[in-house]
């Protein structure tokens, strides 16, 4: 059960509190591939991590593209900044709501901290298909971030059993 504590706080028990701390550090690992995809989008017009995926679909290199279709290149490099924003606004919103009332034990925090989880599936259905390299690192977050969250069911839906408790009694 979450006790209370001292000053009438709620007790977390410890392995909660270490799920929610890797829950925050997930929340961070946005922030740094966004970081580096709009360095790569203003620099050479595409993330390196998204080439692969074009070359398997346009049939030709990223630098190809570029000089064959200028205009057809600056496109896709508007939507890959487009794109980096939108995952920017999406990763804000998830680690404001983690560290916040998610934190706190707000249910709504949990039931929401789940379209996270929509949007990295689709993320890897899209690209990860096609790239290897982007499957294995989004998988990482498709397996943990259910995980994290199932973990944290006590702190949101009731008490923690404890080994050798009789929760019917």
């Amino acid at each position: 059960m979450l006790e209370l504590g001292r000053g009438g706080r709620r007790k977390v028990p410890r392995y909660l509190t270490v799920g929610w701390v890797l829950l925050v550090l997930l929340g961070l690992f946005p922030f740094v591939a966004v970081a580096s995809d709009l360095i790569a989008d203003l620099t050479t017009g595409s993330p390196g991590d998204h080439q692969a995926t074009f070359a398997r679909l346009a049939g030709m290199t990223w630098a190809s593209a570029q000089h064959a279709t200028p205009g057809i290149a600056n496109y896709v490099t508007l939507l890959e900044i487009g794109y980096a924003v939108h995952e920017l606004v999406f990763a804000i919103f998830f680690l404001v709501i983690v560290v916040i009332p998610f934190r706190r034990g707000e249910r709504w925090a949990w039931w929401t901290s789940w379209a996270l989880l929509l949007a990295d599936v689709v993320y890897t259905l899209t690209f990860g298909r096609y790239d290897s390299t982007i499957l294995q690192r989004s998988l990482v977050v498709d397996v943990l971030l259910p995980i994290l969250l199932v973990v944290q069911v006590p702190r949101f839906f009731g008490s923690v059993i404890r080994p050798g408790s009789n929760p019917a009694a």
